[in-house]
């Protein structure tokens, strides 16, 4: 799984704790918050690719929170999770913008399965297989290949190849890198990522790639073709 940035608003610490765990496993940063007010400012001031959303929270309900999102024009996917199951309550949360509906309790593997398929949609983060010079990389499988060769990466370095190769040719700023790798209670040293690109560029060029890492001091990265 892509390393993608997915909110997940949900009070119940325990649940939030076993979705952070099996979304965390699938290759997601994940940030829980247990709060309206929380989710409010996290959505406003982070680039999500998804949020998981519970309705009945403690200082307001999460329809409308749904609904403040979908109007102030944030298109992120939204997959509602909640005790709510009788269908006027789905209709309603699917009325008012989410994505997806799914009702407690429910399979972890299910939720993670749901949020690689809202990914997955026309518009959405994920792909099926990018590829750039002779690299090629399965954002589903995790599979990631130079020529006929499997490349064994580290989860961030995968992360960071995939942001590039999806915007090769443009820089990608090392402030992105660091908001789509990092969730808010990681620590994140100066130098982290710059680590990364390193380790991951040596690997590209042993393993004979057709695409460079180039630096773009104080701006960040850019993958381009060997010349």
């Amino acid at each position: 799984m892509l390393e993608m940035r997915i909110l997940v608003v949900e009070d119940e610490s325990r649940i939030a704790e076993i979705l952070r765990a099996a979304l965390s496993r699938a290759g997601l940063t994940v940030d829980t918050v247990r709060l309206f007010a929380e989710a409010s400012v996290a959505v406003a001031t982070n680039p999500y690719d998804a949020v998981i959303l519970d309705l009945g929270l403690p200082d307001g309900d999460g329809l409308s929170l749904l609904a403040e999102m979908r109007a102030r024009g944030c298109t992120v996917p939204i997959l509602v999770l909640t005790a709510r199951d009788a269908v006027e309550h789905r209709v309603a949360g699917l009325d008012a913008g989410a994505d997806d509906y799914l009702i407690k309790p429910f399979a972890t593997s299910e939720v993670v399965a749901r949020v690689k398929a809202l990914l997955r949609r026309p518009g959405g983060a994920l792909g099926a297989v990018l590829s750039s010079g002779n690299v090629a990389f399965d954002t589903v499988g995790r599979d990631v290949r130079i020529g006929d060769a499997v490349l064994a990466l580290p989860r961030r370095e995968s992360a960071i190849l995939e942001h590039l190769m999806r915007r090769a040719g443009r820089v990608v700023p090392k402030a992105v890198l660091e908001e789509k790798l990092y969730g808010i209670d990681d620590e994140l040293g100066s130098n982290a990522i710059p680590v990364h690109v390193h380790h991951l560029r040596r690997k590209l060029i042993d393993g004979g790639a057709t695409v460079e890492i180039h630096t773009v001091r104080g701006v960040g990265y850019l993958l381009v073709g060997q010349r």
